[in-house]
C-alpha cells in the first residue's frame, strides 16, 4: 500500500504498542505514556489512539503513527481533530479474528485516502465461525473521522482489484511543505527565566504569556492611519501623560510612524512635557505650509520641519499655538486640514485635548476619531468631569455614541497629591481609584488602572523613567487601545 503525499509532513516520533499481555503504551519523542491495563484489545485501541489526538491537538499538526499490535503493525496519520487520513497495515501470517458476538458492533477501518488499493483475495467463508478481518485503530467516538466498516466476507466476498486500476493523487497546488507548529519561546521573567539562563528551559508563566500578548497586540499594523482622541472635560486629569505614553509604546512596539498632535483651542502643555526640537513651529504652521506638504511632489522628511521628534520613544510631537497672546483658536476646518496632513505622513494620530466639549476644534478632533480614551485620576471631580463627557458623547448618537460605548478609561492614582501620602492614605488612594475603575467598567469597553509614578508628576515624561510596574500597566493600556482598532 502506497502512502500519501501528506505523511511527510507528519510528526514522525510518535509510537503506539499494544503487547500480548494486555498493555498498552504510546511514545512520544522517548516518554511513555501508558494505558490502563486490563481491557479488550479494542479498548486499548481506542485509548491509544486518544492519546494519539491529544498530542496531535498539542501540536497543532497532523501526527504519523507508527502503530504494532497482536494482530499487525504499519502507520497512520492523525489530524488534530481526530480525523483519520491515511493508513497502512500489515496482518501478521496465520492471525486472524473470529467475529464479534451478537449484539457487539463490529469495529471500523479508516478510510485511505489518495492510496492505491492493493488486490485482496476472496475469503471463503465458514459456516461455523464467519471469519472477519479487521485493521485496527477505528476512529474515536464522537470524532469526525473518514471511515468505512468491513462487512463480514460471508455477507459480501470481496473482489479483487484490477492491477491496472487508476492511482489517485493530490494535486501539488492542495498539499504544502510548510506546516509547523508554533514555537513557544522559553521564559526570560522571573524565576523561571533565571533557570532557563542556565540551562534548563522553562515554559513562560501566565503572567510573562499576558504580557507578549499585550506586546503582540500593539506591534501591530493596521491598514489605514489610525486616529486616537484623550479626553476629559476637566484638567488635571492625566490628559498628557496619556498621550505621551500611548504614544510612546504605539511607536516602540509597532515601529509606525506616530505622532502626538496636541488639539488645544490655544496653548496646550503638550509641548512643555516633551522634548522640543530645533525649531519653534506649531500646528499653525503646518496649516499654513498644508499646500505644499499635500504635495505629490513633497517627499516625506519634510514633516520634520513641523514636528518635534522624541529621540527616545520614536514619536512626533505637533505643538499647540504656543503664542502669548493666545488671540488664535483653532477652528474646525483647521482640524480637518492638519489631519489631512498628518495621515498622509503618519499611520497613528494621537490627540491631545482641551477641556471645552463645545469647541469647534474638539468636536470635529471626535468626528476623525477611531478610539476614544478618557483618561482619570482618583479624584472625584475628575471622575464626575470623565463621565460627563462620555454621557455627551452618548448623548448625541451615531458615531460620537459609538465612540462613547467603545472607550477605554484609564485611571490613574492620584499624582502630585500621591507625593505626600504615607500608611493608611495611601490605602485610601487605591481603594478609591478601584472604586473609580468598579463605576465606570459597565459603561465602557476597558478599563485599566494605572498606579501612582514619580516620573509621571513634572517635566518631560520619558517611557524609561518609569517604574517596571508603572510600564507594565501602560502596556495593558496601550493594549486595550488597540484592541479597538
Amino acid at each position: 500500500m502506497s502512502t500519501t503525499p501528506t505523511e511527510v509532513l507528519a510528526f514522525p516520533n510518535i509510537k503506539a504498542i499494544i503487547s500480548d499481555n494486555g498493555t498498552a503504551e504510546v511514545i512520544v519523542a522517548g516518554n511513555s505514556r501508558l494505558v490502563p491495563a486490563g481491557q479488550t484489545l479494542q479498548d486499548l485501541r481506542d485509548n491509544a489512539l486518544a492519546l494519539v489526538v491529544a498530542e496531535a491537538r498539542t501540536l497543532q499538526r497532523p501526527v504519523r503513527v507508527g502503530i504494532e499490535d497482536p494482530e499487525g503493525h504499519g502507520e497512520l496519520i492523525v489530524h488534530p481533530g481526530g480525523n483519520v487520513e491515511s493508513v497502512s497495515y500489515e496482518p501478521r501470517s496465520g492471525r486472524r479474528r473470529t467475529a464479534a458476538p451478537a449484539g457487539t458492533p463490529a469495529a471500523a477501518a479508516a478510510e485511505v485516502t489518495d492510496t492505491t488499493p492493493a488486490p485482496r483475495p476472496a475469503v471463503k467463508p465458514e459456516p461455523a465461525q464467519p471469519v472477519v478481518e479487521r485493521r485496527p485503530w477505528p476512529p474515536l467516538v464522537g470524532e469526525t473521522a473518514l471511515a468505512e466498516a468491513v462487512a463480514p466476507a460471508a455477507e459480501a466476498p470481496q473482489q479483487a482489484v484490477a492491477t491496472d486500476a487508476p492511482v489517485t493523487r493530490r494535486s501539488l497546488k492542495e498539499t504544502s511543505f510548510l506546516v509547523s507548529a508554533p514555537v513557544l519561546e522559553p521564559a526570560t521573567q522571573g524565576w523561571r527565566g533565571t533557570l532557563t539562563r542556565l540551562g534548563l528551559r522553562m515554559d513562560p508563566s501566565e503572567e510573562e504569556l499576558s504580557e507578549r500578548e499585550d506586546i503582540r497586540t500593539v506591534s501591530q499594523h493596521w491598514p489605514g492611519p489610525r486616529t486616537i482622541a484623550v479626553v476629559n472635560r476637566k484638567g488635571g486629569a492625566n490628559k498628557t501623560p496619556t498621550v505621551v505614553m500611548l504614544s510612546a509604546i504605539l511607536a516602540r512596539y509597532s515601529g509606525a510612524a506616530t505622532v502626538a498632535w496636541d488639539n488645544n483651542e490655544s496653548q496646550g502643555t503638550l509641548g512643555w512635557r516633551t522634548e522640543k526640537g530645533a525649531h519653534d513651529r506649531s500646528v499653525l504652521d503646518l496649516i499654513d505650509s498644508s499646500t505644499e506638504l499635500l504635495s505629490p511632489s513633497t517627499n516625506a522628511a519634510e514633516i520634520a520641519k513641523f514636528v518635534h521628534h522624541q529621540t527616545a520613544d520614536k514619536f512626533d510631537v505637533l505643538r499647540s499655538d504656543e503664542n502669548e497672546e493666545g488671540d488664535h483658536e483653532v477652528t474646525a476646518e483647521e482640524v480637518d486640514i492638519a489631519h489631512q496632513v498628518l495621515t498622509r505622513y503618519y499611520r497613528l494620530v494621537i490627540m491631545d485635548s482641551g477641556n471645552t466639549a463645545r469647541a469647534a476644534n474638539w468636536r470635529r478632533m471626535i468626528d476623525h476619531t477611531n478610539q476614544l480614551v478618557v483618561p482619570v485620576t482618583a479624584i472625584e471631580d475628575r471622575a464626575e468631569a470623565a463621565r460627563l463627557t462620555l454621557q455627551t458623547l452618548e448623548s448625541r448618537g451615531g458615531h460620537d455614541a459609538e465612540l462613547a460605548r467603545n472607550a477605554v478609561v484609564i485611571v490613574s492614582e492620584s499624582t502630585d497629591a500621591k507625593r505626600s501620602m504615607t500608611g493608611d492614605a495611601l490605602k485610601r488612594a487605591k481603594a478609591e481609584a478601584q472604586r473609580i475603575a468598579d463605576g465606570f467598567e459597565p459603561f465602557v469597553r476597558a478599563v485599566v488602572r494605572i498606579p501612582y509614578d514619580p516620573a509621571l508628576v513634572n517635566g518631560p515624561i520619558r517611557y524609561e523613567a518609569l517604574q517596571p510596574a508603572t510600564q507594565r500597566a501602560w502596556l495593558a493600556a496601550a493594549a486595550a487601545v488597540a484592541k479597538g482598532f
